[in-house]
């Protein structure tokens, strides 16, 4: 059985649906590579006896000849942000370590009701806060390439357990890179979908019973290959109960049908949030592949718009997400701070205080700023199809639990650089509501992991996902990270 936790989830669906594995086999293969990689700690809360109920429905309803959902009898984890009926979703909060939720979030019912099998939850960040993945609750998620680095975050448990093997798929979410840089750092795939089109109700945070949707903020899908986070798609998008009264989503299919139709965009590096050489000379090979196999890059085309303003939007507008559950003494202390600011400092500090002691006034001309970004986003896909660019600056870098995130540097170049600087490249899509697909295009001479953002027009979801399919068909798949031996 254990070649077939190296196959990708559509492999594994028609491998159910063609008698050749079953679900309970496949559950039980999984469940024994969670307990044998417990180093990672990716996985942190089973669900085996409701898990192998369904699993055993799954075999039966084969054996009937029933018709099938698209994801029938496949085992997958979900991010430990998204609620799960009757299943402990804590968010990686002590204050929510015993929380059991009485009803799925809407895209995790979505995955159930395709026939998904769910039978663990994966770690986070307290409250998806953070670009690296550890909390009081269950500690670290180490990086299966290099366990003396992290998995990234929000969705590092997520990135970890399908690198190793333990799952095959997985649902996370992204506000500030949060599926994207994790897939960068374990070499995965993940898709930032278009805001808006796949519920995010019974997403934690915010609160339990929240209903309202936050700004930028997405659920989206994570696997191993871009198939399967187009099969999981199919499944996730879609309007909620309320608005499926009258709306229904068409996305539109790929701009081309074969990779000579593409116009491609690139923004591999800047001086405001500067790339690692070895990192800038994985993407380099990754766009000049892409040139050799007939696509048509054009370096020239760009958006006209500084990627420091970009920032300080995007910032602001996070700011005015997270800000809702901060204590009130933490938003006191910005508001001082921010009084004092000299106007002409465009530090992430500044950028972080300014977003923290904004009035909704403030806001509101933020926001129109943003919209005139989107403008130039829209003009510029125009001209071109795809705009490819880094999701970090490094590859995955050593843990570092400074409790001030903004006092972590990250080494670029020999440069101490902040290490919140990864949020400007996940900023300069998420704040303009584009989809993202992030694809592993090689690794450093030191062997981690290297992804590469395929950056698509709004709603164009498929033309993201066809580029990067066929992109990562063109540079090869980078394997699987190495396996201690076993005792």
């Amino acid at each position: 059985m254990t070649e077939w936790a190296d196959r990708s989830a559509t492999e594994i669906v028609a491998g159910i649906r063609a008698k050749e594995v079953s679900s309970r086999e496949l559950l039980a293969t999984f469940l024994e590579r969670v307990e044998r990689r417990r180093d990672l700690n990716a996985v942190v809360t089973l669900d085996v006896e409701r898990a192998t109920a369904t699993a055993a429905r799954a075999d039966e309803a084969v054996a009937r000849g029933e018709a099938l959902g698209a994801l029938h009898g496949l085992p997958m984890t979900i991010k430990d942000a998204f609620e799960t009926e009757g299943l402990r979703t804590t968010s990686g909060a002590p204050e929510l370590a015993d929380h059991i939720p009485e009803r799925d979030a809407d895209a995790v019912a979505r995955l159930r009701a395709a026939g998904a099998v769910i039978f663990g939850k994966t770690n986070l960040p307290l409250y998806a806060g953070d670009v690296q993945t550890y909390n009081e609750v269950f500690g670290t998620t180490n990086n299966p390439w290099d366990q003396s680095c992290g998995a990234g975050g929000s969705s590092g448990g997520a990135a970890a357990a399908l690198a190793a093997r333990l799952t095959p798929l997985e649902l996370g979410s992204d506000i500030g890179g949060s599926i994207r840089n994790p897939a960068h750092y374990c070499g995965v795939t993940g898709l930032k979908p278009t805001y808006g089109i796949v519920p995010i109700r019974g997403h934690i945070p915010g609160p339990p019973g929240s209903l309202s949707e936050g700004d930028i903020g997405v659920a989206g899908p994570m696997a191993r290959t871009v198939p399967d986070l187009e099969l999981a798609l199919e499944v996730l998008a879609g309007p909620d109960e309320a608005r499926a009264v009258a709306w229904r989503l068409e996305l539109p299919p790929p701009r081309a049908d074969a990779l000579e139709g593409y116009r491609v965009a690139t923004w591999l590096d800047d001086p405001f949030a500067p790339v690692d050489r070895s990192v800038l000379d994985v993407l380099e090979g990754a766009v000049g592949t892409l040139a050799d196999g007939g696509a048509r890059v054009d370096e020239g085309a760009s958006l006209g718009i500084d990627l420091g303003e970009i920032a300080e939007v995007f910032v602001q507008l996070l700011l005015g997400v997270l800000a809702n559950g901060f204590p009130p003494e933490v938003l006191a202390a910005a508001d001082e701070a921010a009084a004092a600011l000299d106007p002409g400092d465009r530090s992430l500090q500044t950028f972080f205080l300014r977003g923290m002691a904004q009035r909704k006034r403030e806001w509101n001309v933020v926001h129109e700023r943003r919209e005139q970004i989107r403008a130039r986003w829209a003009e510029l896909f125009t001209r071109v199809d795809v705009l490819l660019c880094p999701i970090a600056g490094t590859a995955a870098f050593p843990h570092d639990h400074n409790p001030d995130q903004l006092a972590r540097t990250v080494d670029v170049n020999g440069e101490q650089r902040p290490g919140f600087e990864t949020l400007v490249w996940a900023g300069l899509t998420g704040m303009a509501h584009l989809p993202s697909a992030v694809v592993p295009v090689g690794k450093t001479a030191e062997g981690k992991p290297v992804g590469i953002q395929v950056v698509a027009p709004y709603l164009e979801d498929r033309t993201a996902l066809d580029v990067a399919r066929r992109l990562h068909a063109l540079v090869g798949d980078i394997g699987a990270p190495p396996e201690p031996a076993l005792a």
